[in-house]
């Protein structure tokens, strides 16, 4: 059976369970000093700020909301395409959420669209660096300052990502990163709030040592899924799992792995794992991690401009676009192409998995309303598909990824010409 190529990787330091277990030997498995040491260590790779972790990403976010107590009912502006729990985070916090169109050509918020929906209410704006590429900052900075608004960056795909030099989550008043078993730094959930104002960081601080701390049961339960979730994704593993579900799926034109996403609900109360700290021995995985974290993105990109030369040239295709003066991280290699439906079960059946929508179309939700108009950018992005470019393949896979593609796309085009 032809080996299959999983839509999703995850980075891995190599001595993982050496490091899990030295936490546990030394009684530090929950509580330790690799937490600080963590914390420190994010802000001297960003070089500015203070970072306090939290048990998810999006907790990093909840905190940040509760510390600039904006007053209730002020509005806060997401750009449509984003993943649903960021702005739902900010509708329990108190806040009213208003989404802005996004440029289909880089799958990030929109100035000028940003700038149209401001009120004399809105308090702040929430530009997310969706799928690894910077928004627009200098325009959003811009924008923000004439308003008064604070600026909160969601880095949750883009750690280590550039915009004219500076790495993103350093542009803002404040950003967010989280490190779930899938992103650019994995230490199997978690997150991290970067804050420029020490006011601020000193609250943020104040409520995540308010929290619990989680028991052990839990932390090795989170341990014991990430394990289980990179086995899984492994091509000798992928093959004979979960791949013949979506090889027969693919037939059917049926979309099983929509039952593995996480639901789209109120989160008010807010669920119990939610509310507790990060664990110490994820920190020290992170620690390990982020010294890595160069070497992990210089591959991905790599790998990426593998798939940009194998789709040059191929008429109504198009790869992503990196402006001048960015880098991207590639969390996603996001492609227009004609068809893409049929792209998909194309591919699929020769033994690559690739991916449609990663994140939302917000304004079309409704647990948001439905009073958000059209965001024809955003429903524009959604029509792209996700190609493997993560940077634990290796070139032999990268470019039987690039070759499918590629043979899938002209064949279309050959197809649409008879």
């Amino acid at each position: 059976m032809l080996e299959a190529i999983s839509r999703y990787g995850a980075r891995i330091i190599s001595n993982t369970e050496q490091t899990i277990a030295a936490c546990r030997g030394r009684g530090e498995l929950i509580q330790g000093p690799q937490i600080s040491e963590f914390e420190r260590a994010f802000e001297k790779f960003h070089g500015c700020g203070r970072a306090i972790s939290a048990s998810y990403g999006r907790m990093a976010f909840f905190y940040l909301l509760k510390a600039f107590d904006f007053p209730p009912g002020s509005e806060i502006v997401f750009p449509a395409l984003t993943f649903w729990v960021v702005p739902e985070l900010a509708k329990v916090s108190g806040l009213k959420i208003v989404f802005a169109d996004v440029d289909p050509a880089t799958y990030t918020l929109d100035p000028a669209s940003l700038e149209r929906v401001i009120t004399d209410r809105t308090r702040a704006v929430v530009p997310t660096h969706l799928y690894g590429l910077s928004c627009d900052m200098d325009k959003i900075l811009s924008i923000a300052a004439r308003h008064r608004l604070a600026v909160i960056e969601d880095c949750a795909h883009a750690l280590g990502a550039t915009y004219r030099g500076r790495l993103v989550g350093t542009l803002g008043d404040a950003s967010f990163f989280s490190f779930q078993t899938l992103k650019p730094l994995n230490t199997y959930g978690g997150g991290m709030a970067l804050i420029h104002d020490p006011a601020i960081a000193d609250r943020v601080a104040g409520f995540v040592s308010a929290e619990k701390w989680p028991d052990e049961k839990r932390v090795l339960g989170r341990l014991g899924s990430g394990r289980w979730q990179r086995r899984m994704i492994r091509p000798g593993v992928f093959t004979y799992t979960a791949f013949p579900i979506l090889w027969a799926a693919s037939w059917f034109m049926a979309r099983p792995d929509v039952y593995l996403w996480e639901k789209i609900r109120p989160l008010s109360p807010l669920p119990d794992s939610y509310i507790e700290r990060y664990s110490n021995v994820q920190a020290a995985i992170g620690l390990a991690g982020l010294s890595r974290l160069a070497d992990w993105n210089s591959a991905t990109q790599a790998h990426a401009r593998v798939m940009n030369e194998a789709l040059q040239g191929l008429v109504g295709v198009q790869a992503p676009i990196v402006p001048p003066e960015q880098t991207h991280a590639y969390y996603q290699y996001c492609v227009y192409g004609p068809d893409r439906d049929d792209i998909l079960r194309r591919c699929i059946k020769r033994g690559v998995d690739v991916e449609i929508l990663h994140v939302d179309v917000c304004s079309q939700l409704a647990l948001f309303g439905d009073a958000q108009g059209k965001m024809p950018g955003a429903e524009r992005a959604a029509d792209a598909f996700q190609v493997p470019v993560y940077e634990s393949l290796t070139d032999e896979q990268v470019h039987r990824v690039s070759d499918v593609v590629r043979d899938v796309l002209v064949k279309k085009q050959e197809v649409s010409r008879v």
